[in-house]
């Protein structure tokens, strides 16, 4: 499984995960619904359960994924600012860039 997340989103997730309350809590990213041969995401922080495992990123922020869930292996954080400020999480390793 692996996970990337962007420059832009490292800032925001890494303000939010030093947080002291949030000291013990990793990301989570998870499937909020899926159909066909795609899904739409969501993310939170957490603690991993038995059912999931920690995937470390490039900028050394660990995430949580469903193990052995193929629409979450390749998933990708970004941040935009514009049009609308927020994150977007595709997956494009299944053809998912997030534009439908």
């Amino acid at each position: 499984m692996n996970c990337k997340i962007t420059r832009n989103a490292a800032t925001v997730l890494r303000r939010e995960l030093d947080k002291p309350e949030n000291a013990d809590l990793k990301l989570k990213v998870f499937i909020t619904h899926s159909h066909g041969d795609h899904a739409h995401y969501g993310m939170d922080l957490a603690k991993p359960t038995d059912k999931e495992e920690i995937v470390s990123t490039d900028k050394d922020i660990d995430v949580i994924l469903t193990k052995g869930e193929p629409l979450l292996d390749g998933v990708k954080i970004d941040y935009l600012y514009f049009p609308k400020e927020g994150f977007v999480i595709t997956n494009p390793s299944k053809g998912n860039h997030g534009d439908h």
